[in-house]
């Protein structure tokens, strides 16, 4: 079965599939992002259609009919896997800041070819690191999607930022920076273009957002020296999880810019990536609670000012 189901009392959409991401994958015994099994000598970068895709562009037809209660509607969108080098045993940090740089290029080009098809309004890219994470592929690769609408965190996000424009008449991240850089305790780097900081109001404890210094909305608003910067301080940053906790640390990451659909959202929208580490410390992983998976209620045990300090500390470090 692959179909999407909305959910009628939380007006959520609901993706089913046969086969779970990267499953399949990691069931065989030979890595499917080696050169050996793409049939090549060696390569920087490849993009590959995700053999077993949540969302397609020619989905099957749903094996469930709507109803006036129950709405079914086809998986249709998009998903790929971006391999990042031939090197099984590597990480995003280890490729070093060139292999960041090359994803960053390639990471735009898929926003901008996923973005301009018709049935996709939402493109994210995103990447889960460390089994502990979830991750169940060990190449390094990351993923972009093409969703049909906007996914409900990025909607609330745009839908709250829309708020406060309307209220201020001022970007909300704008004002984020603004703040940050006022105050100073929660930064961890920052240059003439990005800002790397643990929210104020931090989901996990060593959660970190890098966000664009002035208003971007998209990685396709970057320059090429700007694409650089962003290279850089994100290989800073994973650099910083590593000294913090001596091994690389699992984290997830996603990048939130513009939806692609008709514009509307374009005044709102600033570029930033959000990186997630499940760890509450150097050995203690960051488990879900209840109030978190029933209510969305979120529960941190870090304190960001404290988390960022340490952060930096470690950089100095690394």
């Amino acid at each position: 079965m692959r179909e999407r189901r909305l959910d009628p009392v939380t007006g959520l959409w609901t993706t089913f599939t046969n086969v779970p991401p990267d499953r399949a994958a990691a069931e065989d015994s030979s890595c499917p992002l080696c050169p050996a099994q793409l049939g090549i000598a060696s390569y920087e970068v490849v993009v590959l259609e995700d053999p077993h895709p949540p969302l397609e562009p020619s989905p099957p037809p749903t094996s469930t009919d709507s109803t006036d209660f129950y709405a079914v509607a086809a998986a249709r969108g998009a998903a790929e896997i971006v391999a990042h080098g031939d090197q099984h045993d590597a990480t995003l940090k280890t490729l070093g800041v060139d292999a960041l740089e090359r994803a960053i290029h390639v990471w735009a080009d898929r926003y901008a070819d996923l973005g301009g098809r018709e049935e996709i309004g939402y493109t994210l890219v995103h990447a889960t690191v460390g089994e502990e994470a979830g991750a169940t592929l060990a190449h390094p690769h990351s993923r972009v999607d093409g969703y049909p609408e906007i996914p409900p965190r990025p909607l609330r996000e745009l839908e709250w930022a829309r708020r406060h424009l309307e209220r201020t008449g001022r970007c909300v991240h704008c004002d984020v920076v603004r703040n940050e850089r006022r105050g100073g305790t929660r930064i961890v780097h920052q240059d003439a273009s990005f800002l790397a900081f643990v929210p104020f109001a931090a989901r996990a404890p060593y959660e970190v957002h890098v966000i664009s210094q002035r208003h971007a909305a998209s990685l396709l608003d970057l320059t090429n020296l700007e694409r650089r910067a962003l290279s850089e301080i994100l290989h800073r940053v994973l650099s910083a999880y590593d000294e913090l906790f001596g091994r690389p640390l699992p984290y997830v990451l996603g990048i939130h810019q513009a939806p692609t659909d008709d514009g509307q959202w374009l005044d709102v929208s600033h570029l930033h990536v959000e990186l997630v580490p499940p760890n509450r410390g150097p050995s203690e992983l960051r488990r879900s609670y209840a109030p978190e998976l029933e209510a969305g209620v979120l529960v941190n045990s870090g304190v960001p000012e404290r988390s960022a300090e340490e952060l930096r500390t470690a950089l100095a470090a690394a």
